[in-house]
């Protein structure tokens, strides 16, 4: 299973010394942290928050079970939650502002003044649970085997930039990097630190049921296989008083359970077995989450706004496979995509259509490009799409002057252009053979929300098959690139760099497990991307950002989908408490795992 990396992108820094090079209680990238050096606590929080009771939870993995309680290697499925709750990091951030860390396990953060490294100086009291001290060498420790040959490819692009790690005393650890880089201090302090002990003397691979040794909040409690997990509160965590962390670990446990399907879920939450379930489905909300427990007042929902990144769930259009290797071929099935028909028909006006790779973010791109943009872009002109240097690329739409129809004709242009004509029934290329692709979910549901783009594609003499797969082997697939179509629903950052290498750099495209589903190899991609991760000043990121977006929509390797601006939550009003503070940043359910308490302790 790929793993999606749980490095925070936040955003900010303390300029605190002299001009060569700087130490602070926090980092940010462009400016001052929110946060002084002594405050109190996190403003959302409650530092008064009793501690005690259980919060009882469902899993918000797709998988029905999980098989190991190491969260970093590649096989296995690995416990809802146990990464975030299990293993603390040399920074950690905040959900009232983007792009800083402040110092958990670090005391102190120091960034050279020529951007090539960063030092940390670990706290004295930080323990793991068993005990013992956290020093730099479990810090180099776990850099090193986060990089090895057993985890996620997606370490190795993220860091890639990191040259080494240097044990410096026993307290003190640097990273070193290869070119300045404003992200990496945020993205090396963001890593899980764990004990050498863990698994020692094992293959990572091989370290598969040891109990993870960590210095987070939580340990494993009871396990019932296949049914539910309980994390422990540790009560000699060492640090529940320090600033980042009052008010927050309120529960004593936090009860995980695994529910086989959706349907099963929500009548669980209907039963009352469990206290708080995050919706993703706009039917399910609108129609479907009720009852007794809601009349009576016991489940309450709840939808509570928030500033994230609405990130850009997408079709992904595998360019890897010859029907899609064509620009004009990709955009014509985004012309068959009829948004707002589903928009009024399924979804109850909950959504909005994603519009870029950066909505919602200071990155996000509108109109026609800058002269800076288009310095970036002019040395690739011949290789792109002439669009690229016009307006920003806008989903087609069917409610305004331009209806279904007129996106149907276009993308018959578009088709005949590539050599597709309508014969006997279907459309054919040169060779006689019909137009025909499959798209994978895991889900049988899924066929609900692709039915009438797959009609509107038979008009086009296209067809396109709904394959469901269990979720294992859906993830087989996607590690190895064996899809035609599928859906990802891509995190939004306000600090895009490095990971975007991942996603879409012509490195990895042929690496096995990386997120670069769609298979994209453009050299004016990669050049956009490291553009955008060496820039030292906002003036200098934004245009990269701008023009990664353009190439991105111009060549239409994703269909965009759509996201929603609140985070839908139902949850047990008569035991949970939560602050009255909503931070803007609030990453869903975690708000309510990292900050909410229980009225029955």
């Amino acid at each position: 299973m790929r793993y999606w990396l749980t490095c925070f992108v936040l955003m900010t820094c303390g300029l605190l010394s002299a001009p060569a090079a700087w130490s602070a209680h926090a980092y940010a990238m462009w400016g001052q942290p929110q946060l002084p050096p002594d405050f109190a606590y996190l403003p959302y929080v409650n530092p008064d928050a009793p501690k005690g009771g259980e919060l009882r939870l469902v899993s918000n993995l797709r998988v029905s079970t999980f098989d190991k309680y190491n969260p970093f290697t590649i096989r296995g499925n690995a416990p809802a939650y146990l990464a975030s709750l299990m293993f603390d990091t040399l920074l950690t951030g905040s959900m009232d502002e983007t792009a800083t860390g402040y110092g958990l396990l670090a005391e102190d953060v120091s960034v050279a003044g020529d951007g090539l490294s960063a030092t940390f100086r670990l706290r004295p009291e930080a323990r793991f649970h068993d005990g013992k001290p956290v020093l730099a060498a479990d810090v180099k420790h776990s850099f090193d085997t986060l990089m090895g040959p057993f985890t996620s490819p997606g370490y190795k692009t993220m860091l890639a930039d990191v040259a080494e790690v240097q044990v410096l005393d026993e307290r003190t650890v640097r990273y070193r990097f290869r070119a300045p880089n404003r992200e990496l201090p945020l993205t090396v302090g963001g890593l899980p630190v764990f004990s050498r002990e863990w698994g020692q003397g094992k293959p990572f691979d091989q370290v598969v049921m040891d109990i993870p040794i960590g210095s987070g909040p939580y340990r494993i409690g009871p396990v019932n296989f296949g049914k539910d997990i309980t994390y422990v509160r540790d009560p000699d965590y060492w640090a529940r008083d320090l600033p980042v962390r009052r008010g927050t670990a309120n529960f004593d446990r936090i009860l995980v359970k695994i529910y086989k399907d959706s349907t099963a879920r929500l009548e669980a939450l209907k039963a009352g077995e469990f206290d708080l379930m995050r919706f993703f489905s706009a039917g399910d909300w609108a129609r479907r989450v009720n009852g007794k427990k809601f009349d009576t007042g016991e489940l309450v929902k709840g939808e509570f706004a928030n500033k994230l990144p609405l990130g850009f769930q997408s079709f992904v259009l595998n360019t890897r496979r010859p029907l899609l290797a064509d620009h004009r071929v990709r955009e014509a099935l985004g012309l068959a995509f009829d948004f707002e028909w589903m928009s009024r028909r399924l979804f109850y006006g909950a959504y909005q259509r994603v519009r870029g790779l950066f909505g919602n973010t200071m990155c996000e791109t509108h109109g026609e490009p800058t002269p800076e943009e288009v310095a970036l872009l002019a040395p690739f002109r011949a290789q792109l799409p002439a669009t690229v240097f016009g307006p920003m690329a806008e989903p087609p739409t069917t409610d305004g002057a331009t209806t279904l129809r007129d996106n149907l004709r276009r993308a018959q242009e578009l088709l005949k252009d590539a050599g597709w004509e309508f014969k006997d029934g279907a459309l054919r290329n040169a060779a006689g053979e019909p137009f025909v692709l499959e798209y994978m979910d895991s889900n049988e549901g899924g066929i609900r929300t692709l039915s009438a783009w797959m009609r509107n594609l038979e008009k086009l003499g296209i067809t396109l098959r709904f394959r469901s797969v269990d979720f294992a082997l859906y993830q087989q697939r996607l590690q190895k690139f064996d899809f035609d179509i599928t859906t990802i629903a891509y995190q939004g950052t306000n600090n895009p760099g490095q990971e975007f290498a991942d996603l879409f750099g012509s490195q990895a495209a042929d690496q096995e497990d990386s997120g670069n589903f769609p298979g994209v190899k453009n050299p004016a991609v990669d050049a956009a991307i490291a553009a955008m991760v060496s820039a030292k000043t906002l003036e200098q990121m934004l245009p990269a950002c701008h023009a990664l977006d353009r190439i991105i929509a111009h060549e239409h390797y994703l269909i965009p989908q759509w996201s929603a601006g609140t985070h839908r939550m139902a949850f047990n009003a008569w035991r949970l408490a939560r602050p009255d503070v909503v931070p803007p940043y609030s990453p869903g359910e975690m708000w309510a795992v990292e900050t909410w308490w229980s009225k029955k302790p």
